[in-house]
């Protein structure tokens, strides 16, 4: 990689030692050590350390310094486990950003323990904003949730139509009117029960009404389990871009019972898992590796490997919020694959393709890219479109794409930074990957030609 007269480098590392910064000739460095600058309550992850480099506009996720969770846990260990922990305690992963800091509770049955939810909710008022679909199936134990033995708390609820197109303003005022119409004061708890959808706008309402008040997350979609409902970033699409407006705004905590899966459509299922993938592929390679073993069983819905998968993927993504909670450069490696993504949803229709079935298209593009441009070998290639295969999600964009919808969609994507795109991209061995505006423009045209028309 090129280097210039003064480059920026923060590093990150579990090593209980002091702040340090140096000085010489060529380089500034800034090294933030704690031995708690991760929280995470499993028995199959080590201290982890992370470097991010700032050089030219690129950052660099290496593989000598990244931070790596390992995994010390054979995939049949991880069954074993499983089987021998309490049935009713639930796993929990600690997202550490200091005051703001909060539990993911991961389990089966943990709708029936009401006392998980209860602890996190402020005042006596609670709105519970869901869907058309999910209200039927888990509405009325969520309000059973958080009233059993507990009459002080009134709910109300608001039930949104069930889609991605519906992730608009339009709707959201709805969540908006409800919480008016009922007086609901700033002591209030807003509850997002449902997909990434449903997550992202309750979490938007959330932080705007009365500016900010308390909620919390139930996602029932592995999508949501995996990834939108960790991290904090809320908000709702425009007609020319996908999540143009939102804000970031950290839940209380986030409840995933895992037995809501079992109502999911097969589709949702292979969506979700494209974000498993993406874990694998930019930061946790013996992930990925355990993914290519039980694949299978995930399709099955193999309680055990989807509660292992969810965990595993829930560590990676709070160690990164909890190092970069507002994407200065880390956090956004998180989005492998979604500017391609995101172009197809915004071109074809919100809720034409399933966001993860658009962002393994993204995933299958970017990984072309970087093999176009010589930063990873032609096995990587091979095993991405595999796995993906094998969780039956799509690997080639819908015809109607052409390369000006690509780049007319791209060019107002909030990665652009002025205005230059720049992406993620994987460099180097399995799990490691940059987010860069530092490559040969001549190799995003060739992969747009090649998977789409001119």
């Amino acid at each position: 990689m090129a280097t210039t007269a003064n480059p920026f480098a923060i590093s990150l590392s579990s090593n209980p030692t002091s702040l340090r910064k140096t000085n010489n000739s060529s380089d500034s460095f800034l090294r933030v050590q704690s031995p708690n600058s991760v929280s995470l309550r499993s028995s199959f992850v080590s201290p982890s350390s992370i470097e991010l480099n700032l050089n030219r506009g690129v950052s660099t996720v290496s593989s000598a310094s990244r931070v790596r969770s390992r995994i010390c846990a054979s995939s049949a260990q991880v069954m074993e486990s499983a089987a021998k922990t309490d049935s009713n305690a639930p796993t929990i992963v600690d997202v550490d950003l200091g005051n703001r800091s909060y539990p993911i509770y991961i389990g089966s049955g943990l709708l029936d323990q009401p006392h998980l939810l209860q602890k996190h909710v402020h005042g006596k008022r609670v709105l519970v904003v869901t869907n058309s679909t999910v209200a039927p199936l888990y509405l009325d134990k969520v309000v059973e949730a958080l009233t059993k033995g507990n009459p002080n708390v009134s709910v109300e609820s608001v039930i949104l139509p069930d889609g991605e197109k519906y992730k608009d303003m339009d709707t959201l005022v709805k969540v908006f009117d409800k919480a008016i119409e009922s007086r609901l004061d700033r002591r209030c708890t807003f509850v997002a029960l449902g997909g990434g959808v449903i997550g992202d706008m309750c979490g938007y309402a959330a932080a705007s009404f009365l500016r900010g008040v308390n909620f919390i997350q139930i996602p029932t979609t592995v999508m949501a389990q995996v990834d939108s409902s960790v991290g904090g970033k809320t908000g709702i699409n425009h007609r020319l871009g996908k999540n143009l407006i939102g804000a970031f705004y950290q839940p209380q905590c986030v409840l995933i019972d895992t037995d809501t899966l079992n109502t999911l459509p097969d589709r949702e299922l292979g969506s979700g898992l494209a974000e498993v993938i993406k874990y694998g592929l930019i930061r946790d390679a013996e992930f990925f590796e355990w993914q290519e073993k039980n694949m299978e069983a995930l399709m099955a819905r193999d309680p055990s490997a989807l509660t292992y998968a969810i965990k595993r993927s829930c560590e990676n993504k709070a160690e990164v919020v909890s190092l970069d909670e507002k994407e200065g450069g880390l956090r956004a490696t998180l989005n492998l694959g979604h500017t391609f993504g995101h172009a197809i949803e915004t071109s074809f229709g919100y809720g034409q393709w399933l966001h993860g079935e658009a962002v393994a298209v993204g995933m299958v593009m970017a990984v072309d890219m970087s093999h176009r441009l010589g930063w990873i070998d032609d096995s990587i290639v091979k095993r991405v479109h595999n796995i993906l295969q094998r969780a039956k999600l799509p690997t080639t964009p819908p015809e109607m794409m052409t390369v000006e919808m690509f780049k007319s969609v791209m060019a107002v994507d909030k990665k652009v930074a002025d205005g230059l795109l720049r992406l993620i991209l994987l460099k180097g061995p399995l799990g490691n990957c940059v987010f860069t505006g530092d490559y040969d423009r001549k190799a995003l045209d060739e992969t747009l030609r090649a998977f789409v028309k001119s």
